[in-house]
C-alpha cells in the first residue's frame, strides 16, 4: 500500500471505525474524486500532505464522510419490523402510562429506517408515545433525513403502497413525509465511537449493517457502549450478517430470530 493510502486508511480507521483494505483502494479514487476537485487537490498524495498537515480539522471530516456508505430504504430486510412490532406491544405494557418510547437508529443514513419505525408505531397507535433518535457521522445524511424527502425511487424500495398513500405527500417529482412521523423522529450527527451516555437510554436499538465495517476490538466497544445505553427488557437488532458471537457476552440472541438480541440474563438484572 502506498503511504497516501495509509495515511485516509488510518484516518477514517481513528476516526470512524472503518477499516479500509488494500483490496478498497479503488474507493478513494471514486468516492474522494469530487472532493479532491472541489479542494483543488492535484491527488492522493496531495491529499495525504494536506491531512497530515495542521488545521485539517475540516477536509479530514470531509474524507471520512466521502468514504462512509450511506445505504439505506424502507423496511430494510422486513423481519426486524415484523418483530418491532410484536414487541413494542409487550414493552409499553410494562412502562408507565406517560413514558416515552424510545428507539435508537444508528447510522441512519437518511432516515428511511428511523420512519419505518414511526410507522410500525402509528400502525399499533403508539406513534404519541414514540421518540426515535436517529444519528449519523454525516452532516450531509443527517440533513436529508430531516427534510424527509424521497424520490419515486428511494420510496419504491421496501415501501408499501398503502404507507406511501398514507404517511407521504408528494411534492413534484418527490415524496415528502407527513408532519406527524417527522415530530416523532430526531436526527443528529453522532458517532458510535464517541461516548453515548448523553443520548440517554433506549428501549430499542438498531445498529444494522454497521459493525461489518469496523475490526474486532471495535466491534466489542461498540456493542459495549450500546449495551450500556439499553433497557434491561430492551432489544438490539443487527444486521443479518451480524454476530455477537466472540466479541462480548452481554448479549444473547432472542430465539428463533435472526439478528435479534437482548441483554444476556446477568447484565439485565444488574440493570
Amino acid at each position: 500500500m502506498s503511504a497516501a493510502f495509509e495515511t485516509v486508511a488510518a484516518l477514517v480507521r481513528a476516526r470512524a471505525g472503518i477499516v479500509l483494505g488494500a483490496d478498497k483502494a479503488y474507493m478513494l479514487d471514486t468516492r474522494l474524486g469530487g472532493l479532491m476537485r472541489s479542494e483543488g487537490i492535484a491527488g492522493l498524495d496531495a491529499l495525504a500532505a494536506k491531512l497530515r498537515a495542521p488545521g485539517s480539522e475540516r477536509l479530514a471530516a470531509a474524507v471520512t464522510e466521502a468514504l462512509t456508505t450511506n445505504e439505506s430504504f424502507f423496511f430494510r430486510d422486513g423481519k426486524p419490523f415484523e418483530h418491532l412490532k410484536r414487541l413494542l406491544p409487550r414493552i409499553v405494557a410494562v412502562r408507565g402510562a406517560g413514558q416515552r418510547l424510545r428507539v435508537l437508529s444508528a447510522a441512519c443514513s437518511t432516515g428511511q429506517e428511523a420512519y419505518s419505525v414511526a410507522m410500525v408505531a402509528d400502525s399499533l397507535g403508539l406513534l404519541p408515545r414514540l421518540e426515535v433518535l436517529g444519528t449519523d457521522l454525516s452532516g450531509e445524511v443527517v440533513r436529508r433525513a430531516r427534510e424527509g424527502t424521497y424520490s419515486q425511487f428511494e420510496v419504491q424500495r421496501g415501501l408499501p403502497v398503502q404507507m406511501l398513500v398514507k404517511h407521504f405527500r408528494q411534492e413534484g417529482g418527490q415524496w415528502r413525509v407527513s408532519q406527524a412521523l417527522r415530530a416523532a423522529a430526531r436526527f443528529e450527527m453522532g458517532n458510535l465511537l464517541a461516548d453515548l451516555r448523553p443520548l440517554g437510554m433506549f428501549d430499542v436499538i438498531f445498529c444494522r449493517n454497521v459493525l461489518i465495517y469496523f475490526d474486532a476490538p471495535t466491534k466489542s466497544r461498540v456493542l459495549a457502549a450500546l449495551a450500556d445505553r439499553l433497557a434491561p427488557d430492551g432489544v438490539l437488532y443487527l444486521g443479518g450478517a451480524e454476530t455477537v458471537l466472540g466479541l462480548t457476552d452481554r448479549f444473547t440472541m432472542v430465539e428463533g430470530e435472526r439478528g435479534v438480541y437482548a441483554l444476556a440474563p446477568r447484565m439485565a438484572l444488574a440493570g
